[in-house]
């Protein structure tokens, strides 16, 4: 009989909670077989990465996997014996007591119970990793599981197989250098209407560039130099902050599907892409600006450059994290300093001792472009180095099975 795994999650940052819970759902069910339950707040967030979600239902099957309402979850709710808290979420109080009861009337097999962190390459994190909480009034524990970049940690989200797919679909894409940027608008945008890109588009030198953040006060300064360039930059705009930012720098309303040339600056507005095209997205690009957790994680596995936006914390707490992943991501990179330099910039990250910046975000940018093709490599070989450890969703089931061996030899 197959294990039976519930999976809760509040919606905090926007699609990054979700969009880590759902992969996370999805890997699970369809390549380790596990009967996944998952438990959303805001079920209209799911909808978009998953638009087969209908709102009207309580609880639904989608995809192989049952799709509860929080709201839902009740007394006479049925717990798992495997559950896992996205982020800190606290399961209601009503499955906690039907889960500490199962717990003590059904001991075999062992429930598990799970608090899944948000991911960091910070050093204490190893250190926590697996730990269970302390002070427990009963004998049901909880267990801290941390997603990371090393084997001391939870490892990554990374489907079976996707290592291949990038590259088959990378080495199909360069071959159609003359007609890559075009087509490529034309699958994102739909291959009808008013959309496609003209072949004039088509120029030596272009830069391909998607653009996914928060606020940022250095977008209006990068657009200006963009369009001021020599060579042409395509951006691609996601939907959301970035077109509203990039809609405030122009001037003018943007809407999914608008492209518009200013300068040497081709702005390319997107509608939401769901999962497998967002994907195909940073396939594509020369350069990725992601945000949060999801996107984060997904560039890293796209073996192109990257610059990330944390997710901002009012104690600056995420300056220490993003320190942490430079000095782990840039290992035996010769270019350390401009790749710094960039992302420190990006996040305000306040010059102290240890770094001073020298230049504008125009500069730090051409400083990124001289060593691009390196750049380039090394994304690869990161990604390369990430895919030899295994997985989140491998490591959460022998993470289950080690727990219940030793609570069932206690």
């Amino acid at each position: 009989m197959a294990d039976h795994w519930d999976i809760f999650c509040r919606v905090i940052d926007n699609y990054g909670d979700i969009g880590v819970c759902w992969r996370l759902a999805r890997q699970l069910h369809h390549e380790l077989g596990i009967r996944v339950r998952l438990w959303i707040d805001q079920l209209d967030v799911l909808t978009h990465l998953c638009p087969q979600v209908r709102m009207n239902l309580g609880c639904q099957q989608v995809d192989g996997i049952e799709i509860c309402q929080w709201e839902t979850c009740s007394e006479e709710t049925q717990p798992a014996r495997v559950v896992i808290e996205a982020f800190a979420c606290e399961i209601p109080g009503c499955y906690q007591r039907s889960l500490l009861s199962l717990h003590e009337s059904q001991p075999n097999p062992p429930v598990v119970w799970i608090n899944l962190e948000y991911l960091s390459a910070e050093n204490w994190v190893s250190e926590c990793h697996g730990l269970a909480t302390p002070g427990s009034s009963t004998s049901l524990r909880k267990h801290f599981f941390f997603p990371g970049f090393t084997t001391e940690t939870g490892g990554l989200l990374k489907e079976a197989g996707l290592r291949g797919q990038v590259r088959r679909y990378q080495q199909k894409f360069t071959s159609q250098s003359s007609q890559a940027t075009p087509d490529l608008w034309a699958r994102l945008v739909g291959k009808t209407g008013e959309n496609q890109l003209p072949d004039s588009q088509k120029m030596p030198g272009e830069l391909r560039v998607s653009l996914f953040c928060y606020q940022n006060p250095w977008i209006p300064r990068l657009l200006d130099y963009w369009s001021s360039r020599s060579a042409p930059t395509s951006l691609f705009v996601t939907h959301g902050l970035a077109t509203n930012q990039v809609a405030k720098w122009c001037g003018y309303s943007l809407k999914a599907g608008d492209r518009r040339q200013i300068g040497a600056l081709e702005l390319l507005i997107l509608p939401f892409l769901p999962p497998p095209a967002y994907d195909e997205l940073l396939w594509s690009c020369d350069f990725n600006f992601v945000r949060g957790e999801d996107s984060f994680v997904r560039a890293q596995w796209a073996n192109r450059p990257l610059i990330w936006q944390i997710y901002p914390q009012e104690d600056a707490a995420h300056h220490k994290k993003l320190e942490a992943f430079l000095s782990l991501y840039l290992r035996g990179f010769s270019n350390v300093e401009a790749v710094s330099e960039f992302w420190r910039l990006w996040n305000h990250i306040p010059p102290d001792r240890s770094w001073a910046h020298t230049s504008g975000i125009e500069d730090a940018w051409e400083k990124l472009l001289h060593f691009r093709q390196e750049w380039n490599r090394h994304s690869e070989e990161w990604a390369d180095r990430l895919d030899r450890k295994s997985n989140l969703a491998n490591n959460l089931e022998m993470f289950v099975r080690k727990i219940r061996e030793e609570t069932s030899s206690s």
